[in-house]
């Protein structure tokens, strides 16, 4: 691969607005001009493109020599077209640019778009072509746009000046029905000197830029008959691979179908299976269910018909026998014993305390402002003697009736 700087001079001129190159001239060279970048900068990482216009008020570098492709791109966008091109003067701010290059192991080459006619005389070109010889300069020309026989002549005469070894080139572009890009592609401009790689470079070019190219797969068999064999049998290679891939998940889907259905067969007998189990033991369960009920309302019939007193003795009876196996129960029944018995003793001795007519009238008159002899106070002591009484008479048979 070469290693070169390169310097596209583009003519942005009045005559560039003609519409016998689709969409126009202008257009047509921009189109170009973004193919060549994209070749020339995938062709080797560290090739550089600069980009320059020859007409309007003066020659003007958009960029200067980068390998920035994006860069290279943007510059071409809202470029004014107006004024003559000076060829002349375009090419050596061209020379001017690549003498100043970062990288002095690059070739250096100019390419020229001369789509307008040409003022300058034939042997200031021929001085210019011999300049850029001497300085070791390539020069490629576009020829295109306006048919002068003196254009023709002038360009040829300043390619035949700076020709050094067959590095220098002209490609004439009539106007037709073809794209300027797509008549490029094929000529030394894109395929250089020889180079191995560079027809790859160039197709890679028109499909980055969108050109189109009108062989299988971008690429030209004739140019590069190795990669367009190559490209064929990876694309064979690739198809026949999708048809097993595509008839390999086929038979895989049919088996799948297959054996989605014998489980499902499978299951839906064991699902019955289970279901029959299932209501056999719901059944069992509610039938035992129906004898736990009927046993305990046969129980509770009888225990309900059965003798209270019976009741009462078996009650006492477990009482008891809960007692004897039971020592703290047997010491917390006889607590309550005693404290029910003291309560009695106790009101016993009340109920005698208001039954003694003296002690309570000493009260009484003890008290301030109440007096004894008062017949409400007489009436009230009165009705608690005579509810005393009875109650104290049913304690003394008490005690009877416990000794007999």
């Amino acid at each position: 691969m070469v290693l070169e700087a390169t310097m596209i001079c583009i003519d942005n001129s009045e005559w560039m607005r003609n519409g016998d190159y689709a969409p126009s001239r202008f257009q047509a060279q921009a189109d170009a001009v973004n193919l060549i970048c994209g070749a020339k900068t995938q062709s080797n990482p560290e090739n550089t493109v600069g980009v320059l216009t020859m007409a309007g008020k003066g020659v003007r570098v958009l960029v200067t020599p980068t390998s920035d492709l994006g860069k290279i791109l943007a510059c071409m966008h809202g470029l004014e077209i107006g004024g003559d091109m000076n060829l002349a003067a375009g090419i050596q701010v061209a020379q001017l640019a690549l003498k100043h290059r970062q990288n002095k192991k690059q070739q250096q080459r100019i390419i020229v778009f001369a789509g307008s006619p040409i003022k300058h005389e034939k042997k200031l070109l021929e001085m210019i072509g011999r300049k850029l010889k001497k300085n070791s300069v390539a020069l490629d020309i576009v020829n295109f746009g306006e048919e002068d026989d003196a254009k023709t002549e002038k360009l040829e005469a300043l390619l035949a000046a700076v020709n050094n070894n067959d590095t220098s080139h002209i490609v004439h572009v009539p106007p037709g029905p073809n794209a300027l890009s797509d008549v490029l592609i094929s000529t030394p401009i894109f395929t250089g000197d020889g180079e191995g790689g560079s027809g790859f470079a160039a197709a890679a070019a028109a499909a980055a830029a969108g050109g189109v190219t009108g062989f299988e797969f971008g690429v030209d068999p004739n140019l590069d008959p190795e990669l367009a064999l190559a490209l064929r049998v990876s694309m064979e290679e690739e198809r026949a691979r999708q048809e097993a891939a595509a008839k390999k998940a086929a038979e895989d889907a049919a088996k799948q179908e297959k054996g989605e259905g014998q489980t499902s067969g499978t299951q839906d007998a064991t699902m019955s299976e289970h279901a029959s189990v299932a209501t056999s033991e719901a059944e069992n369960k509610t039938n035992d269910l129906m004898d736990d009920d009927n046993a305990l309302l046969q129980q509770a019939l009888a225990m309900s018909m059965d003798d209270p007193v019976s009741g009462h003795e078996v009650r006492d009876t477990d009482m008891s026998e809960a007692v004897a196996d039971d020592p703290e129960l047997a010491l917390a029944l006889q607590l309550s014993v005693q404290d029910s018995t003291k309560d009695s003793t106790s009101q016993s001795d009340m109920n005698k305390l208001l039954t003694d007519q003296s002690f309570v009238s000493s009260i009484l008159a003890s008290l301030p402002g109440v007096d004894p002899n008062d017949p409400s106070v007489k009436d009230l002591l009165a009705s608690m003697q005579s509810q005393s009484e009875p109650q104290q008479k049913k304690e003394d048979k008490a005690p009877n009736e416990e000794e007999k």
